[in-house]
């Protein structure tokens, strides 16, 4: 799993994809750890009630109360509150562990920011839908009722300048093969660059 001689923590890479709600985050990310035994996914934590269908490991579904004591504990990397729930990114223990897998951090770009400025050495990978009506189908497809289908559009609109400026990747998600084989190729640069840090 890993190649360079030395121990320390930050030969481990924190790879951080983000991108607008509905652009295929959490689809990405199940099968990108599926494809590269060397990646560790960070589930989420979120106040919000669980879709239809969705996966009961998608994210970490828990109430306002806990989420908030987690804040005050210091628990959350980056957190975000938005169409009135949370969302976070609990402090995952093998920030810890230089020898532990490259952690994969799957959050949007508010979060994505946050994790940016503690660690600047994490890899953002910015991941745009091919088209705002295509992000729209997504979105409607998931089962995601109308004012929070628009409310993400328009969040989308203003948050997109923002991640294309901090990310050192972007990858559209137009095809699901393609897009894992240039999120693939992306790690493999990155992980053949850290030996050199």
């Amino acid at each position: 799993m890993r190649h360079c001689s030395s121990n320390l923590a930050d030969r481990r890479l924190i790879i951080v994809v983000s991108g607008p709600g509905g652009v295929g985050k959490g689809t990405i990310v199940d099968a990108l750890v599926k494809r590269d035994p060397g990646l560790w996914l960070s589930r989420s934590w979120t106040t919000r009630d669980q879709r239809p269908g969705e996966a009961d490991d998608a994210y970490v579904f828990t109430t306002g109360e806990r989420f908030e004591e987690h804040i005050s504990n210091d628990g959350f990397l980056e957190w975000t509150e938005f169409l009135g729930n949370y969302y976070g990114t609990p402090r995952p223990d093998q920030l810890d562990d230089p020898e532990s897998p490259d952690i994969v951090l799957e959050i949007e770009v508010d979060g994505a920011q946050q994790v940016k400025q503690q660690y600047p050495e994490a890899i953002l990978i910015f991941v745009t839908p091919p088209s705002r009506d295509e992000q729209e189908r997504r979105l409607r497809g998931r089962g995601d009722p109308d004012d929070k289908v628009h409310a993400r559009l328009r969040k989308a609109e203003k948050e997109e300048p923002v991640g294309r400026a901090i990310a050192d990747h972007i990858v559209i998600n137009d095809e699901l093969d393609r897009t894992l084989d240039e999120m693939q190729s992306i790690i493999a640069v990155e992980r053949s660059r850290r030996c050199g840090r």
